[in-house]
């Protein structure tokens, strides 16, 4: 691996009010490498969903709350780029909660491939992921719309 130093942004602070600079640090490590049975994604794109806030505080409804000195938890788009699993191969382009940090090292288990010939590779954190999804299925499941609704 030619790039050795991962960036990954951290939060430092709970939110007041609306999220600030000094909220969060840009930190530099190592590069993790993977063990057998892993992966390691180059992040691509990042996401930055309404959730996120919510999971900043100490307590959330329905979700784990993000520890103080961890990275930001989201959902990514990335490549891979080394693989010690059969499972997935160097180049394929993934979908995952892998947080906001340059570089991610994965099991698999939470991986999705992203079909490249859907649309633009941005659109799996969007419409074609978990946004799009809740909205797919919010409309469906729970709106129930029939013939003649408005």
């Amino acid at each position: 691996m030619t790039n050795t130093v991962n960036h990954q942004i951290q939060l430092s602070a709970r939110p007041a009010n609306y999220p600030k600079e000094s909220d969060f640090d840009l930190v530099e490590s190592p590069v993790s490498e993977p063990r057998e049975g892993e992966v390691l994604v180059k992040v691509i794109w990042l996401s930055l969903d309404h959730y996120q806030r919510g999971r900043m505080r100490v307590s959330h409804p329905y979700a784990t709350p993000m520890e103080l000195g961890q990275v930001i938890a989201g959902g990514v788009v990335g490549k891979i780029v080394q693989s010690r699993t059969p499972a997935f191969t160097v180049g394929e382009v993934v979908e995952g909660p892998l947080g906001w940090q340059e570089f991610a090292v994965s099991n698999g288990n939470n991986l999705r491939r992203v079909d490249a010939g859907l649309g633009p590779l941005s659109t799996a954190l969007g419409i074609l992921g978990m946004p799009g999804m809740t909205a797919y299925f919010g409309f469906l499941e729970i709106g129930q719309p029939r013939p003649g609704d408005t």
